[in-house]
């Protein structure tokens, strides 16, 4: 299975970016599956259901989510009745939504997607590592699922180089998002599962991980609260990261970084 997944979107340069130019991407890549992290869509904070249905229109197959996942209210009853949309699997029993889906691609294979949300510097949610572990008990990859997908929004990158090895050989992919910076570790890890420690943002990099410079800037020099920080607007770079399955075991045959667009250094899968 041909999968990309781009990294968390950030305010309307991002959104703009995505929307404008996942077709020709999707089309690009023959993927099959597309996931997008979209929880900074709205001005950096949250995700509006506007916003969501532009992204599903565009070719995304699913939207994750993470820490800002209730930033927009409007998104609680829209998530309820948008299983496309996940938030992190490890919220508290009774959340709405849930934390994973079931999806089934062109070929009528399936694929699952499951977030999940780190601890360490994060809100104190229960153990990603257990209930990721209950979730993936009801599933077989190369059998009952051709690809699963996870990702792992956290802080830290021993939280999710732990993670990844925790589940390598079980998923196809672990991927990590929230730091919005991409990472030059991608990498098929020994049991074959593909791994990046995070895909990078969609956004605008002239900024302090997509927020405008002088505010973010400010708040460090002072150490004081200041105005609500503002999404930068300039040309954002879309940045993810594209991986092939074998269609067997559901494994990884190929990782690849994706940058597109802005101040970033250009990068596409071989052969595009």
């Amino acid at each position: 299975m041909r999968i990309l997944f781009l990294g968390d979107v950030v305010g309307r340069a991002g959104r703009d970016a995505v929307v404008a130019r996942l077709p020709e991407l999707r089309a690009a890549l023959r993927a099959e599956l597309v996931v997008v992290n979209a929880e900074n869509a709205s001005h950096g904070f949250g995700l509006g259901p506007d916003m969501a249905r532009a992204f599903l229109e565009a070719g995304a197959d699913v939207l994750t989510l993470g820490n800002h996942a209730w930033d927009r209210k409007e998104v609680i009853p829209f998530i309820a009745e948008t299983p496309r949309l996940i938030r992190p699997l490890n919220f508290p029993p009774g959340t709405p939504g849930s934390g994973s889906v079931m999806v089934q691609v062109a070929d009528g294979r399936a694929a699952l997607v499951i977030n999940a949300m780190g601890r360490l510097f994060m809100d104190p949610l229960d153990c990603p590592f257990r209930t990721v572990a209950v979730e993936l008990s009801r599933h077989r990859l190369g059998a009952t699922v051709a690809a699963i997908v996870i990702d792992f929004h956290a802080e830290a990158t021993s939280e999710k180089m732990a993670f990844a090895h925790s589940f390598d050989g079980q998923v196809s992919l672990v991927v990590g998002t929230h730091t919005h910076c991409p990472t030059a570790d991608y990498q098929i890890l020994p049991g074959g599962t593909a791994y990046q420690t995070d895909a990078g943002m969609c956004g605008d990099y002239d900024s302090v991980i997509g927020m405008g410079k002088e505010g973010a800037a400010s708040r460090f020099w002072r150490k004081m609260p200041g105005e609500r920080l503002a999404p930068a607007e300039g040309e954002a770079t879309i940045a993810g990261l594209f991986v092939e399955t074998d269609d067997a075991t559901g494994l990884a045959r190929q990782i690849a970084p994706l940058r597109v667009g802005g101040r970033l250094s250009q990068t596409l899968p071989d052969g595009l």
